[in-house]
C-alpha cells in the first residue's frame, strides 16, 4: 500500500522511518506552506536543539500562492556553507561523521535551484548511505484527501508533533542536554552509523493509523 508524504529537508527520524518501511509516493502538486519541514530541519549542537533553515525566494503577494515544486532557493546567503559548517561543528566528534562525510558534503557544495528537487536529492543520498531503496513515484495532481493508501503529509508540519515513543540512542551532547528525540535523520546517522537502518525499520508506525 502506498504512503503519501512531502519531500522535506533532511527528514526527521519519524519521517525517515516511514520512508524506510513503506512504498512512498511524493506529493508534487501542493502549495508551499511556511513554518514546515519543507525547508527546515533540527539537529543538536552544544547549545541544544538547533534549526537549519533553507532560505527561499518569495513571490509577490499579488501572485498568490506558490507551488512547492516551483519554489526557488535563495543562494545569496551562502546557506549551504553555513549548514555544512554547523554540521561539522556539531558532529565532528560523533562516531560516524567522518565515515559519511564524503557522501554528504557535495550536497552543500553544488548550487541548487529548486527546493523540491534538492530535498528529494538529499533524501536519496542519505538513503543510499543506509542501503534503503527510495521510490520515485510522484502525484500527478493534488487531492485534498487521498483516495488510496495512507496520507502522511501531516509529517511535514513542524508545529504538529507526532506522539510516538522514541527509542533513545547515544547523542554527542547527550550528557549536557539529555536525549532529544526526533531530530533530523543526520543526527541518527552520525551517531549510529550502519545501525541506523535497523533503528528505522524497527520504529513503530502506529501514528499513521491514529
Amino acid at each position: 500500500m502506498n504512503t503519501l508524504i512531502h519531500p522535506v529537508y533532511a527528514p526527521n527520524i519519524i519521517t525517515f522511518s516511514v520512508i524506510a518501511q513503506k512504498k512512498i509516493v511524493w506529493e508534487a502538486h501542493d502549495n508551499f506552506q511556511k513554518q514546515t519541514y519543507r525547508n527546515r530541519c533540527y539537529i543538536c549542537t552544544d547549545q541544544g536543539k538547533h534549526m537549519l533553515n533553507i532560505p527561499i525566494k518569495h513571490i509577490g503577494k499579488n501572485e498568490g500562492r506558490q507551488k512547492y515544486a516551483n519554489v526557488k532557493i535563495d543562494n545569496s546567503s551562502h546557506w549551504q556553507k553555513q549548514h555544512w559548517r554547523t554540521l561539522e561543528t556539531a558532529y565532528r566528534t560523533s562516531p560516524y561523521f567522518e565515515f559519511y562525510e564524503d557522501d554528504l558534503k557535495h550536497l552543500f557544495e553544488e548550487p541548487e535551484t529548486l527546493l523540491f528537487d534538492f530535498n528529494l536529492k538529499t533524501i536519496k543520498v542519505i538513503a543510499d548511505c543506509l542501503g534503503i531503496q527510495v521510490h520515485s513515484e510522484k502525484t500527478d495532481s493534488f487531492q485534498l484527501k487521498t483516495t488510496s493508501g495512507t496520507d502522511a503529509r501531516f509529517l511535514a508540519e513542524a508545529k504538529k508533533e507526532v506522539q510516538t515513543n522514541a527509542i533513545e540512542y547515544s547523542q554527542v551532547f547527550g550528557e549536557r542536554h539529555s536525549f532529544i528525540p526526533n531530530l533530523s535523520i543526520l543526527d541518527l546517522l552520525f551517531n549510529e552509523g550502519p545501525n541506523t537502518t535497523t533503528y528505522l525499520k524497527n520504529k513503530s508506525l502506529d501514528f499513521l493509523h491514529a
